[in-house]
Order: C-alpha cells, then sequence, then structure tokens
C-alpha cells in the first residue's frame, strides 16, 4: 500500500497567516480601544511630532534673531506667545525647541535601550561573578538620583546637545540592565531554551532567535514611558545652565532665561513650561496604551 505525498498548499498558508495577522490587528486596536486616554495621549505625540518636523518650515520668526524693539511684549495677534528680553518670538522658539527636546529624548533614549540591553543580556546570560559585579555596579549609578548623577556628568561635560544625551544615557542605562536582566533569567527558565541548547543550538544563536525577540516588548514599553521623563531631565539640566546653551531654543533654558523677568512678564517661561508639560503628559498617556497592548501581564 503506498501513500500519496501531501502537497503544501502555499496560498493557504498565506491566507492563513494574513488572516492571524488580521486577527491580531483587531485585538490590538481593540485594547488600544479601550482606553480612550491612551488614544488621547497617541494623538498628542503625533502632533508634538508634526510640530518638531514642520516648526522650523511654519515658524513666522527666526528663534534666535534678536529685536530689540519688541522686547518684553505680551501676548498678542503679531506674537501669540510674546516675546522675551531679546525680543525674539516665543511661539517660534517654542517650536524650534519641540525637535530640539524630542531629538534629545530620541536619541537618549536609543542611547539607553542599546547599553543597557547589551549590558542586561551578559549579566543575564553569563551569570556568576561577572553577574553580580553588574549588578553592583548599577546599585552604584541608583544609589544617585537620576538628575543629581546626570547633573555631576553634564557639568563635567560641558554643555552642548551631544553631551547632554551622553549625561542622560550614563544616568539611565541601569534601568534597562536589570530589566533586561530579569527578562533573560526568566526567559532561560523555559523548557524551550532548554531543548535548544540540548538540540546543540549555541548561546548567541539562542540569544538571537529567542531571548532578544521576547525583551523586544519590555524595552519598547519602557522605552515609550522614558521618553517624557529624558525630555524633562534634559530641560532640566538646561533650566539648570548645564544643558543645551542660548540662543538655542531649548525649552529649559528658555524658561532659565525668563525666571529673572517672571514677575513682570510671566510669559516668557510659561509657554515652554507648558509645552513641557504637554510633552510629558502626551508620552506618559501614550506609553500607558503601548503597555496594555505589548505587555498583557501588565493591564489594570
Amino acid at each position: 500500500m503506498t501513500t500519496q505525498p501531501i502537497e503544501f498548499d502555499r496560498s493557504a498558508h498565506r491566507q492563513r497567516v494574513r488572516e492571524r495577522r488580521r486577527r491580531r490587528s483587531h485585538e490590538l486596536w481593540y485594547t488600544l480601544k479601550s482606553n480612550p486616554l491612551s488614544l488621547v495621549g497617541i494623538g498628542l505625540v503625533l502632533l508634538l511630532v508634526l510640530v518638531a518636523i514642520f516648526g522650523p518650515l511654519l515658524s513666522p520668526y527666526d528663534p534666535v534673531k534678536p529685536n530689540v524693539l519688541e522686547t518684553l511684549l505680551p501676548p498678542s495677534l503679531e506674537h501669540p506667545f510674546g516675546t522675551d528680553h531679546a525680543g525674539r518670538d516665543i511661539l517660534s522658539r517654542v517650536m524650534h525647541g519641540a525637535g530640539i527636546s524630542l531629538r534629545i529624548g530620541v536619541m537618549a533614549v536609543v542611547v539607553i535601550a542599546v547599553v543597557g540591553t547589551t549590558i542586561g543580556l551578559i549579566a543575564g546570560t553569563v551569570g556568576g561573578a561577572l553577574d553580580a559585579v553588574i549588578l553592583r555596579v548599577a546599585d552604584v549609578f541608583l544609589a544617585f538620583p537620576t538628575l543629581v548623577l546626570a547633573l555631576a556628568i553634564a557639568a563635567t561635560l560641558g554643555g552642548g546637545l551631544e553631551n547632554v544625551i551622553i549625561a542622560v544615557a550614563i544616568a539611565g542605562w541601569p534601568w534597562y540592565a536589570r530589566l533586561i536582566r530579569s527578562v533573560v533569567i526568566e526567559t532561560r527558565r523555559e523548557s524551550y531554551i532548554e531543548a535548544a541548547r540540548i538540540g546543540g543550538s549555541s548561546w548567541p544563536r539562542i540569544i538571537r532567535r529567542h531571548i532578544l525577540p521576547n525583551s523586544v516588548a519590555p524595552i519598547v514599553v519602557q522605552a515609550s514611558q522614558d521618553l517624557g521623563f529624558v525630555i524633562l531631565l534634559a530641560a532640566s539640566l538646561g533650566f539648570l545652565g548645564v544643558g543645551v546653551p542660548l540662543p538655542t531654543p531649548e525649552w529649559g533654558a528658555m524658561i532659565n532665561d525668563g525666571r529673572n523677568v517672571f514677575l513682570n512678564a510671566p510669559w516668557v517661561a510659561a509657554f515652554p513650561g507648558l509645552a513641557i508639560v504637554f510633552a510629558v503628559i502626551a508620552f506618559n498617556l501614550a506609553g500607558d496604551g503601548l503597555r496594555d497592548v505589548l505587555d498583557p501581564r501588565g493591564r489594570r
């Protein structure tokens, strides 16, 4: 008795794959839609991104060119956010500052995630004495408040966009290292990891095929929630005078620039401060939505 070979129906397989993706997309959209504040946060983030991209093209005035004839003008139709002590239009500076703050936030979070993930993978995979040393080093960094540590590093390196990113990244990597280390240790206990090891797979292959994919969701969730905090941290450095220097229209530096005239011209510091609040709320709300979608165990 002969058996006929089973033919693999590629079109049916592709149809099943498309159907699974469609169902998964509907599930994700339903989860996101069930939290209206998350949709609001995503909308605010998109608005912030649009302002960062097109703000320099749409801003009505040069953000760094002074005008001594229009100093400290209150908000009006000509200057909706008023002007500062140098006669610069605050609306234009806030719009340009959106791109600077967003660039700092994204680049710093990417650096933090890459460095922290690499160190966490090494600690969780190798274990032993190396893991203990990495944990102790991370504890030393975590013993200091993040702002104090970033302030000390930024003051040592000097002002500037790149130095602010480096300072924030050095202060923030331990959180990601500990997060990824815990994911690695938890994943190593799974039966399919043991099966892969018995099957002859090397640790680099196991990390690439199994551990890293399981780490993507926690990294994305943590990064989305950290973006607002990093923007606030960079603005704090600018306010303290060790961030991006003036006349660059960075929000924290703009608040510092307006504190001396706050009683007479509160709009100079108020509008950049409101922009920071807007960005932090937007990323926090959007991060909550991504957490619900990508990390079901964290849903309330």
